[in-house]
C-alpha cells in the first residue's frame, strides 16, 4: 500500500535532511580550509556546532512530550546561533573562502529561523 506522507511528516524530512546536509558542507569546507594554525580551534568549534543543530533536531523529534522536543530544538537554535559566530569568524580569516563560507552563512542562518518559528508555534500550541 502506497501511503502519502503529509505535508507536516514531509517538510520534518525535508528538513532533517536540511540540517544533514549543512553538517556535511561544514566537515568538506574544514577539509578545504588550509592547514593554518589559526583554523584548527575555530574549525574545531564550527564542527561541534554545527552537527550538533542537526543532532538535535534528530533527538527532538523523538521526543516523548512537547517540553522535550522544545528542549531539543532550543539546544539546536543556541547551536546555529554558535555556528554562525565560527562561520563569521572563518570568513574574515580564510578571505579566499569567502563566498562559499557566506553561503554556508546563509544556510545556517535560514536553519535558524525555521528553527525559531518551530519552537515558537509549539509552545504557542502547546500549554507549558
Amino acid at each position: 500500500m502506497n501511503v502519502e506522507l503529509t505535508k507536516k511528516q514531509q517538510f520534518k524530512q525535508e528538513f532533517k535532511k536540511r540540517c544533514f546536509l549543512f553538517s556535511i558542507s561544514i566537515l568538506r569546507l574544514s577539509e578545504k580550509l588550509n592547514d593554518k594554525r589559526i583554523n584548527w580551534v575555530l574549525i574545531d568549534q564550527l564542527i561541534r556546532a554545527a552537527t550538533s543543530v542537526g543532532a538535535n533536531i534528530v533527538e527532538g523529534g523523538n521526543s516523548t512530550s512537547k517540553r522535550e522536543f522544545v528542549n531539543f530544538f532550543q539546544i539546536a537554535l543556541k547551536s546555529s546561533s554558535e555556528s554562525l559566530y565560527w562561520l563569521a569568524i572563518l570568513k574574515e580569516m580564510n578571505l579566499e573562502k569567502k563566498d562559499e563560507i557566506h553561503k554556508l552563512i546563509q544556510e545556517c542562518s535560514e536553519i535558524k529561523k525555521i528553527i525559531s518559528t518551530i519552537i515558537l508555534n509549539t509552545k504557542t500550541n502547546s500549554r507549558f
